[in-house]
């Protein structure tokens, strides 16, 4: 059996794995994941991964969860170039750092804020309140700054002169607007200089390809919704609101 990729590319994390393996030609099943129609709560996936959620792997009898464990476990069971998760213990411990910092802080600004502009005024029926939209903003502007001078600083890549796992990361999450969306980097020469950088080493081919997926996301806006999973993200809105 051959290596399985559970992945719903809506998600930035389903879509930095999906990069990755592509870029490196691993060879790969993709198992197409449909969230917004609960297919991730089956009792088929629940047996890839009992946590129920996306991206997903299964090699042979293996399976794992997590997105940044299965960039790590990729790179190194197929021995991907050095500068993506470097051998030099220093070197590596910089990706790590980006990659445990990113979670709590750009991952999570960046979605909350795009669930109060897309998902939240059209579940909940109505616009999110703009102080809270204005304090979400205010919170990615934070992120976006602490990963401009801790992380990049006058380097080329976030942690060095070559690209790793840390860019692909970020790149997914915060880079790439939503289908022709706000930019959210802009007034931030730097960070465009480092998406320039980031593109370039991807190639257009990957990059276009992901262009596509948002544009998909964009259109879907609105499009019918497992009521199940409807009724959770409700909950999950309410709660964050």
């Amino acid at each position: 059996m051959g290596l399985e990729l559970y992945l719903d590319l809506m998600s930035p994390p389903c879509r930095w794995v999906y990069m990755f393996a592509k870029k490196n030609n691993i060879p790969f099943e993709h198992k197409q994941m449909v969230l917004a129609k609960g297919e991730q709560h089956s009792e088929a996936f629940a047996k890839v991964n009992q946590l129920k959620k996306v991206p997903a792997l299964k090699d042979g009898d293996f399976t794992l969860a997590e997105s940044t464990a299965i960039l790590v476990y990729l790179a190194q069971k197929h021995k991907t170039a050095d500068h993506w998760y470097p051998s030099d213990l220093q070197k590596r411990a910089r990706v790590d750092e980006f990659l445990a910092w990113q979670h709590t802080t750009l991952t999570m600004n960046n979605g909350r804020l795009m669930m109060m502009k897309t998902m939240a005024p059209m579940l909940l029926g109505h616009p999110v309140p703009a102080e809270k939209v204005d304090a979400a903003v205010q919170e990615l502007n934070m992120s976006l700054k602490q990963m401009e001078e801790k992380f990049l600083q006058d380097k080329t890549f976030l942690t060095g002169e070559e690209i790793s796992l840390a860019d692909l990361v970020a790149f997914t999450t915060a880079a790439q607007p939503l289908g022709g969306g706000p930019d959210i980097l802009e007034g931030r020469p730097k960070l465009i200089a480092w998406r320039q950088h980031v593109e370039a080493e991807i190639g257009e081919e990957l990059i276009n390809e992901m262009n596509q997926v948002m544009e998909k996301a964009k259109a879907m806006l609105g499009g019918p919704v497992d009521p199940a999973m409807k009724e959770m993200m409700k909950a999950y809105l309410q709660k964050m609101l």
